[in-house]
């Protein structure tokens, strides 16, 4: 069968090749679900890992399939199976236990091993391809009223996590209510922020670099937020005009912007970090303002990535009230559809591109 495949940390070695099929019996004791691949999303990891900034190949191989964010629907289930039958549409965890005692209890996101397996970055095999075997431990069963957006779920875990976590660590305030956040970025991440604090009830100050009108800004507004464009009103300015800001998200890829997150900060607030930054960029910081910043004013900042069953859960129910309160809103994420396997090259060309893109993916087989 046909997968997108590379070879880790070479760039441009981007391929599609070949792999056995699998067997339902790859896995033991009758516990075994064969799925069928619908769709996959394409986010910046993939770009970064096309680039050779990081990745591993399975032990034993010496390529990569790629994909992490995958839909796909149950053809067949083993003789023990009883979760999930044929025909349930399915998205698979991305993060595999490993040997900490966070992994042994089914917190593998908050793992201390120094080595990882992630499906389609790390030690793993992704889902750029057209049959995968799992258990039903790590599926997460899809709703038929998402199934259309439904591959949207893993990163809108990645912003289920960082915003739990936020309200988790505030149970230190006892009455923590927070009013206002500013997101910074209003790409795929910063977007679902934007949309999972609305669900909370928080207003929402949106920035990115682009001026409005355009899809991005029109998305932040129809959710009732504020977007503003930094090549305007900095963050730092924003605070003083709009915040304070009781809770920052930051998903703008680029690492400088963290620290001038850290001053615009409100007192008692939170910082998220959603950004996965593989290069080696260094800059000067005003270390001393930031540290007393956040000393008196009791400052927390925390990062988000992958997610636990939880937060799989979890963003199926809060895409599930999306649907309900923003009919359609989700949909229009889904910016650069591509069908087939055959054509990845087109794919990645998007990824890669100046086209502005929300979220690019293959459509590996039809939905219906």
């Amino acid at each position: 069968m046909k997968a997108i495949a590379l070879i880790p940390r070479k760039p441009g070695s981007l391929f599609l090749g070949e792999l056995p099929a699998p067997e339902l019996d790859d896995v033991p004791d009758g516990r075994g679900v064969l799925v069928r691949v619908l769709r996959v999303g394409l986010c910046g990891t993939d770009r970064e890992i096309q680039a050779g900034e990081y990745g591993a190949p399975p032990l034993g191989c010496d390529f990569l399939v790629l994909g992490h964010e995958s839909l796909g629907v149950v053809e067949r289930v083993g003789t023990m199976v009883t979760e999930l039958m044929p025909g349930d549409h399915v998205v698979a965890r991305v993060r595999r236990p490993g040997t900490s005692l966070y992994d042994a209890i089914g917190m593998q996101d908050m793992s201390t091993d120094d080595e990882y397996q992630e499906h389609g970055i790390n030690l793993l095999h992704g889902f750029f391809t057209e049959q995968y075997v799992d258990v039903p431990e790590f599926l997460t069963k899809i709703p038929a009223g998402i199934r259309e957006i439904a591959v949207l779920t893993e990163p809108m875990t990645v912003v289920e996590k960082g915003v739990t976590q936020a309200f988790e660590i505030q149970q230190r305030l006892r009455i923590w209510n927070p009013k206002i956040a500013a997101v910074m970025g209003a790409g795929t991440i910063g977007l679902m922020a934007t949309l999972l604090l609305r669900l909370r009830g928080v207003d929402v100050v949106t920035l990115a670099l682009d001026e409005k009108p355009y899809l991005n800004s029109d998305l932040v507004e129809a959710l009732g937020a504020r977007y503003l464009s930094t090549r305007n009103m900095s963050l730092t300015e924003a605070a003083a005009a709009h915040g304070p800001f009781d809770l920052i998200f930051e998903a703008t890829g680029f690492s400088p912007l963290v620290f001038e997150a850290m001053q615009a900060l409100g007192k008692n607030g939170v910082l998220v970090m959603a950004s996965v930054t593989g290069g080696d960029r260094t800059v000067e910081v005003p270390a001393d303002a930031i540290n007393m910043g956040f000393v008196l004013g009791n400052k927390v900042a925390v990062g988000t990535v992958n997610a636990a069953p939880a937060h799989y859960r979890a963003a199926v129910q809060d895409m599930t009230l999306a649907e309900a309160l923003y009919p359609g809103w989700l949909s229009r994420l889904l910016t650069h559809p591509v069908r087939g396997l055959d054509n990845y090259k087109q794919a990645f060309d998007l990824l890669n591109g100046r086209e502005p893109v929300i979220k690019a993916y293959i459509d590996v087989a039809p939905l219906n």
